[in-house]
């Protein structure tokens, strides 16, 4: 039986790969059967990532999801590099705490240049490749799976930068998947709830333990290789006729109707 979510024969572009969410997706990417581009600025984690998975499998390319230049000069290196592109992860992201009225503008601009315009710049520059992709005959030229988060779902306290970049990550998906399905390129989303990384230490700590639990039904925190699995199927066959769409494996600490 052919396994439908099979990365086999496939080239994905995986951002902020170095560690957490993003080096997860890279591996199952790989034990899926996918070659993978790990892109990262901490190049000395994201060269030990790739180098755990071996140089057949995997490359590191270090530099910064805001550099227009950068990336485009990236993608068409991957292509030289492994032949082909056929995915895009946009997983790159910070965050800069502070409540709103104690938020500086430079708190505001770092998060929404990594967290939204990095998105866009990624997406621009691999969607410009697909769609010369699609005039030379190809039906399905790539896939591409931004990642979002319930604070742009729901909003969060302390980080409306955060929030309201993941909320413009969900339009960002929705624009391109309706500009880009004549090209045969979808564009999805997924928006994690609490995942055990670095960047959600805070309200995993002691002092808001309780709060961020009493509001998981499942009743527990997600590891970065659960979460990663949805992120995998979007890229996959399996979710050929899937467009537009934001899942997400929160827990049931979102629901929406």
């Amino acid at each position: 039986m052919i396994n439908p979510m099979s990365l086999q024969g496939k080239t994905i572009l995986v951002t902020g790969a170095g560690r957490g969410i993003g080096q997860a997706i890279a591996e199952l990417a790989v034990g899926l059967g996918a070659r993978v581009a790990m892109l990262d600025m901490q190049g000395d984690a994201v060269r030990a990532a790739a180098g755990a998975l071996g140089a057949d499998h995997a490359r590191a390319y270090v530099g910064s999801v805001t550099d227009p230049a950068f990336i485009q000069a990236t993608v068409e290196a991957i292509v030289k590099d492994f032949g082909d592109l056929h995915g895009l992860v946009n997983n790159a992201g910070i965050t800069r705490t502070a409540m709103i009225h104690k938020m500086t503008l430079e708190q505001w601009n770092e998060v929404i240049a990594v967290n939204l315009t990095g998105v866009f710049i990624c997406l621009q520059a691999v969607g410009r490749y697909f769609i010369q992709k699609s005039k030379q005959g190809v039906a399905t030229p790539g896939r591409i799976v931004n990642i979002s988060s319930t604070a742009g779902l729901r909003g969060t306290t302390g980080q409306i930068n955060y929030g309201a970049a993941k909320s413009g990550v969900l339009g960002i998906t929705m624009s391109a998947a309706q500009e880009w399905a004549r090209y045969g390129v979808t564009v999805n989303s997924v928006a994690f709830g609490t995942v055990e990384t670095e960047m959600t230490e805070v309200i995993r700590s002691p002092r808001f333990i309780e709060t961020t639990m009493a509001r998981i039904p499942l009743g527990r925190i997600s590891t970065p290789a659960e979460v990663a699995q949805p992120v995998c199927f979007l890229l996959s066959d399996a979710a050929s006729y899937i467009t537009g769409q934001h899942l997400s494996p929160n827990g049931g600490s979102h629901m929406a109707s």
